[in-house]
């Protein structure tokens, strides 16, 4: 494999020029994806990885959960934060 070193900045790299995509395109990112992805190619095949993995679900879940907690400590009654946010 790779040294960590240039496995981090390569992993930055990518995560920081996908971020900037959507910012100055405004696409979704999604539509951004089928622009690079191609049948049978590498970054299809690490899409379908990530998508086999739950990585969709482990994200959801993640912000769902930070949010959650943010609005625990921000004071919002449970019963609100369940009924009127579905959290």
């Amino acid at each position: 494999g790779l040294p960590r070193s240039v496995a981090n900045q390569l992993a930055a790299q990518t995560v920081k020029g996908a971020a900037e995509m959507v910012l100055q395109t405004g696409k979704h990112p999604g539509l951004l994806k089928d622009g690079v992805t191609s049948p049978g190619g590498t970054t299809i095949a690490g899409v379908q990885a990530l998508e086999d993995a739950g990585m969709r679900s482990a994200v959801i879940g993640a912000v769902t959960a930070a949010t959650r907690r943010s609005m625990q400590l921000g004071g919002i009654p449970e019963e609100e934060i369940k009924h009127k946010y579905g959290l």
